[in-house]
């Protein structure tokens, strides 16, 4: 049974940051591997996809083509190619927006007033070129107003080691973006991806919280591109993110 991480802040709506618990794949992927671009079988892909959709009570489960960007794609139902964006919104029931990760943060959004939603995938470089402010302002051109935004699973500070050249790109960027880099062995910064990300949240507007999680540190509840780096592994799998406004009217 699949086990998806819940957050408070956006009950009242379908919503799971899925855990590797409940899926059939195997190997390096043993759980609930979304990853439609692994190197997994296609049939534990779509059943694993299967189980998130049924548990979400849609038909469908949209995801996209994810390039590191900030582009953010309008659904309005079931698309027959995934775009290739690393946001969606939408005020469509029936579908629910999916967002994979292995380290990335993936950050779900909801206005259930306006009856808007939307989901990112948010890396460091699709977080510092504006993907989360983008998907802020694709809501609001859908009628959000009062925007709920909780990061979910995603590597953390202490398991995200970056070189000078990272921490150079950030502070060309903004000399304030420091805070976000604490010291390191040698020449070596600790990076934190989840305070980038809720600062870049909350400057947008958005009401944003961390379920607290790293990907990283907890291999038996989640994939991570990372420690499947260190551990010289071929491939890796993705977790899926996900929410909806419910099934479709029949």
């Amino acid at each position: 049974m699949v086990n998806p991480i819940l957050a408070d802040p956006l009950r009242g709506i379908r919503h799971g940051f899925f855990t590797r618990e409940g899926g059939v794949s195997e190997g390096i992927y043993a759980g609930l591997n979304g990853g439609q671009g692994s190197h997994d079988t296609a049939r534990a892909v779509a059943e694993n996809r299967r189980r998130i959709a049924t548990y979400l009570d849609v038909d469908d489960l949209v995801s996209l083509h994810q390039i590191h960007s900030p582009e953010v794609v309008t659904v309005s139902g079931p698309m027959a190619e995934r775009p290739k964006a690393d946001a969606m919104v939408t005020t469509t029931s029936g579908v629910a927006l999916g967002t994979l990760s292995a380290d990335c943060g993936p950050v779900l959004f909801a206005d259930l007033e306006a009856g808007v939603i939307g989901a990112a995938h948010a890396g460091w470089k699709g977080a510092l070129t504006g993907v989360l402010e983008a998907t802020v302002g694709a809501m609001e051109a859908l009628g959000a107003r009062r925007i709920t935004a909780v990061l979910g699973p995603c590597i953390s500070q202490a398991s995200y080691e970056v070189g000078p050249e990272f921490l150079d790109r950030f502070m060309d960027e903004d000399p304030g973006y420091g805070e976000f880099f604490a010291g390191g062995q040698g020449d070596r910064m600790q990076f934190d991806l989840p305070g980038f990300i809720l600062s870049r949240l909350r400057g947008a507007g958005a009401d944003a919280s961390w379920t607290g999680n790293c990907t990283y540190a907890d291999p038996a509840r989640f994939y991570s591109y990372r420690r499947a780096c260190h551990l010289s592994e071929p491939d890796y799998g993705r977790l899926v993110s996900a929410i909806s406004l419910g099934p479709a009217q029949r």
